[in-house]
């Protein structure tokens, strides 16, 4: 990572009106949330909506956007001496950085005003790992074609796919193999969404668990463990680093 490069793109992305728009958004939603429903944790349960939806799509549509707009200085950074996986790494970092820190700003200092807790806190580093993993999946999409609308196509497909066409696609294989024990199945399941699992992290942080039935004891049991938080932790981490890693080998081989 180039810490110079790093550095500019943090700048320039700060100053932007949409980074500034966005902290502004967060922030006015959180305290209204906050401030409107009268109770902590139904002020929690809104704001959770907003961390599993509209992060991730700000994230990945920002991130799509500012590789395409950034293709110039790139090729001109490229001419120089200068390592592909650097420039990369460095404007992937600029971006992520720079809208977390929009995030912990935004919606963290409502979280200390109002809800400051485990809860609060969890929902907070949850929204910045859905951050740095929807704009690791923005860079993917922007590194796989050299066409801004069919890029931003792919990223929004793959937001979509995640945030909403996910869940259902659960529901029916649950329900036409629910004469099945699906114990371990709806494990893997959760595990192949980050966002499922910001969700399902955050409720049993709330003690909800026994409004989820059947399912949602099975979750305390594992999640709730420490076994299940470091595996949580793990599948997160793995989720934002895999899309970022698959972007350095094609920037690699690119021909721009």
């Amino acid at each position: 990572m180039n810490t110079k490069i790093l550095k500019y793109v943090v700048l320039d992305i700060l100053q932007s009106r949409f980074v500034v728009a966005y902290t502004l958004l967060l922030f006015a939603v959180s305290v209204s949330l906050f401030t409107l429903e009268g109770n902590v944790d139904k002020g929690i349960l809104s704001l959770l909506n907003v961390v599993l939806i509209v992060v991730p799509l700000l994230s990945v549509v920002f991130s799509t956007i500012h590789f395409y707009n950034s293709y110039e200085f790139i090729e001109l950074l490229l001419a120089q001496p200068v390592p592909r996986l650097k420039i990369l790494m460095s404007q992937y970092a600029g971006v992520a950085l720079s809208l977390s820190l929009a995030l912990a700003l935004g919606m963290g200092l409502p979280i200390v005003l109002f809800a400051y807790g485990e809860v609060g806190l969890s929902l907070l580093a949850s929204g910045v790992l859905l951050t740095l993993i929807f704009t690791a999946i923005g860079f993917l999409s922007a590194v796989l074609t050299r066409d801004k609308a069919k890029g931003i196509g792919i990223a929004l497909l793959l937001w979509f796919y995640f945030a909403i066409l996910y869940d259902g696609l659960v529901l029916y294989i649950l329900f036409s193999f629910s004469d099945y024990p699906l114990e371990k199945l709806t494990l893997l399941l959760v595990s192949l969404n980050p966002v499922d699992l910001g969700r399902i992290v955050i409720l049993l942080k709330m003690d909800i668990a026994a409004l989820m039935g059947y399912t949602g004891a099975l979750y305390q049991q594992f999640f709730g463990s420490v076994l299940g938080i470091l595996f949580s932790l793990g599948i997160m981490v793995l989720w934002w680093t895999l899309p970022i890693s698959i972007s350095s080998l094609v920037f690699r081989k690119k021909d721009l």
